[in-house]
């Protein structure tokens, strides 16, 4: 089954009217388990039985191997299979001959190359096991593309023959005749406490080749962490010190892979300007990004890259920022004329902001209430505001780490209780007793099985409730993790099943930490809509975690605003509509958002731009007009109708 289509003029036409196509196979080698079945690819392959080799597998095989110059793409395999672990796929032709680099037989292929720019941000953006890391691996000289030839891959004449008057011969040039020193910032920065060991101030004077020492600390906040060790950071901080060391380095390319995870939104765009002070005229950077408001506010221009997960991969040519993104939420490539999803990402925000009057607010009659508190850990005090909350309704937290959105989230589920009341030390506050299902921040798999081993113990009535799986299994698409062990998932897999165990229990109150981390940007937006739609059809309530501002914006009806000094004294707000919450949160920060016309996701507004400068003088940092005329502009557009200036690029 093909997973892109394109338009009546894309690709080459065979003799016949009929678009050209060639054909992969590929062959998952963690589900393909020869030993456990019967071989039914091979005996029901009509190709194998008319006496070719199109399957080639034995039961002492490890894997099966597939000819795709034989494969007639009938499909029969990949419904025989009773592992799931067979893909056939059609490409368009012309794809054929632009192949990067293919690992083995019946693995991934990755078509293209972001073409990086000197002096410019490049950004990246597509689903997870689409490529994105074997292509910033290629460009860091980690790994030597074979234009698909695994088999006898080509020498370094051959590659540059092939890269021959593009952006990219200059640069494999610079990388054969050694002139080019590339750094990445790894993906995952938790791996980083096993590889180096020492104080944060200690290896970040060992790589300090710059002299802005002093400088970047500043900028990424790392002040109070100099003197810990390594092993005593916490996932953002070690993702700061991850920006920090790379940073600090002389380099001719430098290469972000996910520098936002673990972040909140202050320390997101102060690594995003860390970033960007990096660009000389002669160097080059890369990064790849999920937080696609935080991708918009750093790059300079974007790559999309569509595919198949663990299947292939296509690098689109560059696009504007503003154009980037926006195909990649379209799912509509229109220089290729290629779509590579079937539905358009939109975001309309929550229902509360369209009427933001705190009055009306106010009268609205809440089912819930938890009191004013105070709880202490350590040197940390967190005040909490009495606040109320009722049916059908999502309530957002706000706020920089550290100042308690975590444990607001625990007291409610009964996990920590608050301190006594100071007038009574013997009388203990009382928080509602609600039945809760919690979501926690980080996830730890222990259990022994599958994940529908897992599904079946611990949701067995909401699992196999059809309703259940329309609106929570299928669109997070974990009915195809169903044969994955737990304990082999990725973190990506991991929160996917989580969202649907915390969504399946019932319960009065869903508290959501981080829903979003681990997640791509198609599943970010996803996953909202699932948790949404699930929330306003089950009549229930959730409080949620979440730092990626596009996820917040889309979930929240409204919002608590943590104020204070992370790590030491913080007050969270009674909870307010989303409007007037956000103007507070973003007044703090000292930023605005503005919404793009064509699909209404909000955007940053550069520091100091004319737009940023008139809603700051308004006082509306958060731009969340919800006029009709919104919805007859963008049916407009749709229809073609829409005039020429909507389609220019929005003041930066």
């Amino acid at each position: 089954m093909p997973a892109g289509k394109r338009g009546a003029s894309g690709g080459g036409t065979a003799s016949n009217g009929e678009e050209k196509l060639t054909r992969i196979a590929i062959v998952s080698a963690d589900r393909c388990k020869p030993r456990k079945c019967g071989l039914e690819c091979k005996r029901s392959c009509p190709v194998n039985r008319i006496g070719k080799l199109c399957i080639e597998v034995t039961s002492t095989s490890t894997i099966a191997t597939i000819s795709e110059s034989l494969c007639i793409g009938c499909g029969i395999c990949v419904r025989k299979c009773p592992f799931g672990a067979i893909q056939i796929i059609n490409l368009p032709t012309d794809l054929e001959s632009q192949t990067t680099h293919r690992y083995s037989a019946n693995s991934f292929k990755l078509h293209r190359l972001p073409m990086p720019r000197p002096g410019q941000v490049l950004g990246l953006v597509g689903g997870n096991g689409q490529g994105k890391s074997t292509a910033l691996k290629i460009l860091a000289a980690k790994l030597k593309p074979n234009l698909g030839q695994y088999k006898s891959p080509p020498d370094w004449p051959e590659i540059l023959r092939y890269f021959r008057g593009s952006e990219l011969q200059n640069y494999f040039e610079k990388i054969l005749r050694d002139e080019l020193r590339a750094v990445i910032k790894p993906q995952y920065v938790d791996h980083i406490p096993k590889a180096v060991k020492g104080s944060v101030r200690d290896l970040l004077k060992a790589r300090n080749e710059t002299e802005r020492l002093t400088e970047i600390v500043e900028m990424l906040d790392l002040d109070e962490v100099l003197d810990r060790d390594i092993t005593q950071l916490s996932g953002g901080e070690l993702q700061r010190f991850a920006i920090a060391m790379v940073c600090l380095q002389r380099a001719d390319a430098y290469m972000f892979d996910e520098p936002s995870s673990y972040l909140d939104v202050r320390q997101r765009l102060r690594a995003a300007r860390a970033i960007r002070s990096l660009c000389r005229p002669d160097n080059y950077v890369l990064v790849v990004e999920h937080d696609l408001a935080v991708l918009d506010y750093l790059s300079d221009y974007i790559c999309v890259l569509y595919g198949m997960p663990g299947a292939y991969g296509v690098v689109t040519y560059p696009f504007s920022v503003r154009e980037g993104i926006n195909v990649f939420l379209a799912g509509f490539v229109p220089t290729e004329n290629m779509r590579f999803r079937e539905t358009e990402l939109t975001f309309k925000l929550a229902e509360g902001a369209e009427a933001p009057d705190a009055a009306a607010d106010a009268e609205k009659k809440r089912r819930y209430a938890y009191p004013a508190f105070r709880k202490t850990l350590g040197d940390f005090v967190l005040q909490v505001e009495r606040g109320e909350f009722t049916d059908s309704e999502i309530v957002l937290a706000l706020g920089r780490n550290g100042t308690g959105k975590t444990t607001l989230v625990r007291i409610l589920a009964g996990l920590l209780q608050p301190d006594p009341d100071p007038a009574d030390p013997e009388q203990r506050i009382e928080i509602p007793q609600l039945n809760v299902s919690y979501k926690p921040q980080k996830i730890s798999p222990s259990f022994e099985g599958t994940v529908q081993q897992l599904l079946h113990k611990r949701i067995q009535s909401s699992y196999t409730h059809p309703q259940f799986q329309t609106d929570v299994v299928k669109p997070l698409s974990v009915d195809s993790l169903y044969d994955q062990e737990v304990k082999h998932l990725s973190g990506g897999e991991l929160q996917r099943v989580a969202l649907v165990l915390a969504l399946g229990k019932p319960a009065d109150l869903y508290l959501l930490d981080e829903p979003s981390a681990y997640l791509d940007s198609e599943q970010r937006i996803i996953a909202a809509k699932v948790i949404k739609r699930f929330i306003l059809h089950s009549k229930k309530t959730a409080f949620i975690v979440e730092h990626d501002f596009i996820m917040a914006t889309y979930l929240a009806d409204r919002v608590i605003v943590y104020e204070g000094e992370p790590a030491r004294k913080a007050v969270a707000r009674s909870p307010e509509p989303l409007v007037s919450g956000m103007n507070r949160f973003l007044s703090a920060l000292d930023i605005t958002f503005r919404r793009d016309p064509t699909n209404l996701r909000p955007r940053i507004n550069k520091h100091g731009s004319v737009k940023d400068q008139e809603q700051k003088a308004s006082g509306n940092y958060f731009f969340a007009e919800l006029a009709r005329s919104d919805d007859k502009d963008r049916r407009a557009k749709r229809k073609g109708k829409a005039s020429d200036t909507d389609h220019h690029e929005d003041d930066d």
